[in-house]
């Protein structure tokens, strides 16, 4: 692992009875970074950080955070923060005890320091005018300000989150997402950050770990898992994606180009666009002043997603068989289904 890692995980392997839930996993963390951990449900996000907490012992390889091996190293001996799912606040303490609760069972923290870190914190967050409320009193947001709190106010060196934005409406988990991001930032605090929403990893992290079957699929940027994909795992779970055949003429059809015939490129939907066919179109296959098709098709539904209209269009030499293109929304107007239409290729990605 390279030295400048602040969290090294290396070969770590661990089971429930004879089911696999991580497999020889390694990953780096640098330090004051944000990294998500995401993949489907089940696919063993969750029990690296119990692995990383101390909550679980690999059963082999390593997990080192700063050079220190963490092997036999308790839960609290570590310096981890841990944010959970459904934030198990006390309901019978107020804000300022719910963060005091922590220091409280930190015996390296002084009682001098007590309010000032509760406070610091509570100012950080925006919690300030809230500190003598109780749970039920405060929103989702607030609720969710007030869990980062009970473990940013420890000065853990490493934060752990575990879709902590899940149980909130749409609108509310994106503004608390940007908070979370500031907060994250300003702080500097090495964050390892759990869920199954693509939108959420996109937006949040210097880097993801996209993970299935408890085994790392690949690992980097945002955009590099977006516009790189490693695998055809990776290119359909993060977004939408199209996996097109390259044939020996796409070359002079496409506007992007396209390798040698016979290669799965990966196209998504924004990088496609369709044209309606007239029924002399539909002889040639080619929409009368559009560049040459890369496909062709019946459009089987057509939905309205504010930016962007979605179009399903049947493509009978289509391999998928249905292909997803996302057309910018013009007044609101769309094809109707039905709808005869050639479809051209911006740009694609020739997967491995």
């Amino acid at each position: 692992m390279a030295e400048s890692a602040f969290l090294s995980i290396e070969h770590v392997s661990f089971s429930f009875g004879k089911t696999d839930a991580v497999h020889d996993f390694s990953l780096e963390v640098a330090p004051g970074s944000f990294t998500t951990l995401l993949g489907p449900s089940g696919c063993g996000k969750t029990t690296l950080l119990r692995l990383i907490s101390g909550f679980l012992e690999p059963q082999s390889g390593c997990i080192k955070i700063n050079g220190v091996d963490q092997h036999g190293i308790a839960p609290n001996l570590r310096n981890v923060g841990m944010v959970f799912q459904d934030y198990a606040l006390f309901p019978h303490l107020t804000v300022e005890q719910n963060l005091l609760y922590g220091l409280k069972l930190k015996k390296d923290v002084d009682k001098t320091q007590w309010s000032g870190l509760i406070h610091q914190t509570a100012r950080i967050l925006g919690l300030s005018a809230l500190l003598e409320r109780y749970p039920h009193e405060l929103s989702g947001g607030q609720q969710q300000r007030v869990a980062l709190g009970r473990a940013l106010v420890l000065k853990p060196c490493i934060l752990l989150m575990d879709e902590p934005l899940s149980s909130l409406d749409a609108k509310l988990r994106t503004q608390v997402r940007e908070e979370l991001k500031d907060i994250q930032s300003q702080l500097g605090i090495t964050t390892v950050y759990v869920t199954h929403d693509q939108e959420e990893a996109l937006s949040l992290s210097d880097s993801i770990a996209v993970i299935h079957h408890g085994q790392l699929q690949q690992a980097g940027t945002a955009q590099e898992i977006y516009f790189r994909p490693k695998n055809r795992f990776v290119a359909d779970f993060v977004g939408c994606a199209n996996f097109i055949e390259a044939a020996a003429s796409f070359s002079k059809k496409a506007d992007a180009e396209i390798p040698a015939d016979g290669t799965v490129c990966m196209a998504r939907p924004d990088w496609l666009s369709v044209h309606p066919l007239s029924s002399d179109d539909a002889l040639s296959g080619s929409a009368s002043g559009a560049p040459e098709p890369v496909l062709t098709g019946t459009i089987i539904s057509a939905s309205f997603i504010g930016s962007c209209i979605r179009y399903r269009v049947r493509c009978a030499s289509f391999s998928g068989g249905v292909c997803v293109v996302d057309a910018p929304t013009r007044d609101g107007m769309a094809l109707s289904a039905g709808t005869p239409v050639s479809i051209t290729m911006q740009k694609s990605y020739a997967m491995e």
